[in-house]
């Protein structure tokens, strides 16, 4: 007999539920492209990379300049807290800096080499530092704003109520991670009650009145769909300042180009949170 886990789905169909790799045939293509275009910005003769923010190796900044005093927009990378690397994903610059905004993107330590209470910290810990080095580095420490793409729109909500951060973008975001412990992402993340509770962004919503603009693809898998409608619902639920776009066509890849370019639907939210 099938045994059913979680929303009237057995363990296979929870799992494909949340496999955003499986569902976008041209994946691994992206991944691909992202590095290669990503190098290209790294070798940038302005970039300052790997600025260490703490101990563990992958504790490091890649900061992007764009204009004297300007925001600060701190990218999250995803990879559900176990893949992925910031190198990757400086192919997002262009677009904001095209407008003025410097960029930042934080390496973090990735399960099962850490918890994601520990993860979370060290995201805290990289904004504390940002906000440390706004002289240093040149942006306006009072305008740093935080986004995300799927972890990282997690870790993006979950660090919302840092002092430091003015808003935030959850891009295709996980913000109840009750399925992800019923699944085989918790391999190698091994998610207790306590850390579902207290790390799902839905289960803690912040107490600040900082905006959020979640958003998400129209292809997406019905489940980061239903995730991200439903962090929205309870925010504005709470009489704090949320919105929710569904770009159509775009699935959990394609999304990002709308940051990566200057006329992107991403960039253009990331500069209406600037203006507020």
């Amino acid at each position: 007999m099938t045994t059913l886990i979680y929303r009237g789905m057995d363990r296979a169909a929870l799992d494909a539920a949340y496999d955003n790799t499986g569902a976008v045939a041209e994946s691994q293509t992206y991944r691909a492209q992202w590095w290669e275009r990503s190098a290209a910005i790294r070798a940038e003769p302005t970039a300052r990379l790997d600025l260490r923010y703490g101990a563990r190796p992958r504790a490091m900044i890649d900061y992007f300049p764009a204009k004297s005093g300007a925001p600060l927009f701190v990218f999250i990378h995803g990879g559900y807290w176990q893949r992925n690397e910031k190198e990757r994903f400086s192919f997002v610059v262009p677009g904001p800096r095209a407008h003025g905004i410097n960029v930042a993107l934080p390496g973090y330590t990735l399960g099962p080499d850490a918890r994601l209470s520990e993860i979370v910290a060290e995201i805290r810990q990289s904004l504390s530092y940002l906000a440390d080095q706004a002289g240093a580095l040149g942006f306006d420490s009072a305008r740093i704003f935080v986004g995300g793409w799927s972890a990282g729109g997690h870790l993006t909500a979950a660090v919302a109520d840092h002092p430091a951060v003015r808003g935030g973008l959850p891009i295709s975001g996980i913000f109840d991670l009750e399925p992800i412990a019923l699944g085989v992402l918790n391999d190698k993340l091994s998610l207790t009650a306590e850390e579902i509770q207290k790390l799902s962004p839905l289960r803690n919503l912040p107490t600040r009145q900082v905006p959020l603009k979640i958003v998400v693809g129209g292809a997406e898998l019905p489940e980061l769909r239903r995730q991200s409608e439903e962090y929205y619902q309870a925010l504005r639920g709470r009489g704090l300042p949320a919105t929710l776009t569904q770009l159509p066509g775009q699935n959990h890849f394609s999304i990002m180009e709308e940051l990566a370019q200057p006329d992107g639907a991403l960039t253009r939210l990331l500069l209406e949170l600037a203006a507020s």
